[in-house]
């Protein structure tokens, strides 16, 4: 196999992604503070303590003590250690929702929570805008992310190929894929905007100032409970590409990240 260097990220795509990295990383342990505050989630403009669609508690009267108790939709399970509660090392039984471990700060303290999160959501947005306008003006969008004729209609191969750690080589290895393509479009169109949107309709001033927001999301509660949802749903995407990379070479796709330089192998020219 002969072996055939790229060019494959743009100096601005580089930034921008690891500007990302730090301020996704940020957003979720602060949210993860936030949500602590009051581990539950409702749909509609009020907090139905009675009928939450998703709450983290714990019930004083377990089989040995105390548990952590998640309520998904109405049935129970018992997370005692990860949702809900724990055991300290002391032995001490702890209430809360997400662990301390994965939250920022460590310790409770809501207000600490708040301004990381807000620092960082506006790091996040600028960040965005910086790289949505390059990906219009460079013709990155059109160019790299916008899948052709053939790769639609070749999408469940792709999928197929992927379930079977079938990953492309050659020519088809210097473009992304369809699955690619459509994943970074979805949540770059979708889940990205939908996030900033939920976000600013969870703040009182905002939305005396658009109170269409409420309107348009059902309610505030309904707001905290999409925002959660797309946050969910964007680190699933984070956590798959993360495992991508792992698998199709790590070295070769954090280089590509860092420098802009991918290695592609192909065929020796016959003769």
């Amino acid at each position: 196999m002969a072996r055939e260097v790229i060019y494959r990220h743009a100096g601005t795509v580089r930034l921008t992604h690891w500007i990302n990295v730090l301020c996704l990383l940020v957003l979720l342990m602060s949210g993860l503070q936030i949500f602590n505050a009051h581990p539950a989630l409702y749909f509609g403009s009020t907090s139905d303590f009675a009928d939450p669609a998703v709450a983290m508690t714990y019930e004083r009267d377990g089989p040995d003590g105390p548990i952590g108790v998640t309520d998904l939709f109405g049935t129970r399970f018992d997370t005692t250690g990860w949702l809900g509660g724990g055991y300290e090392a002391d032995g001490e039984f702890q209430r809360y929702g997400f662990p301390w471990s994965i939250t920022l700060p460590g310790f409770r303290s809501l207000a600490k929570g708040r301004s990381w999160h807000f620092f960082f959501a506006w790091a996040f947005v600028i960040n965005g805008l910086i790289y949505l306008g390059y990906t219009l003006l460079s013709g990155h969008l059109r160019r790299d992310l916008a899948p052709d004729r053939g790769q639609l209609k070749g999408i469940w191969q792709s999928i197929k190929d992927h379930a079977l750690f079938r990953f492309d080589h050659g020519e088809e290895a210097k473009r992304y894929n369809v699955l690619q393509k459509l994943s970074y479009l979805i949540v770059i169109f979708i889940l990205l905007p939908l996030m900033l949107a939920t976000g600013l309709t969870m703040s009182p001033g905002m939305d005396a100032a658009f109170p269409w927001l409420l309107d348009i999301f059902g309610g505030r509660q309904s707001a905290r409970t999409i925002h959660f949802i797309s946050a969910s749903l964007i680190v699933l995407f984070v956590l798959v590409h993360v495992f991508m990379v792992l698998v199709t070479g790590v070295w070769n796709n954090l280089r590509s990240m860092i420098t802009g330089r991918f290695v592609i192998k192909t065929e020796e020219a016959e003769g």
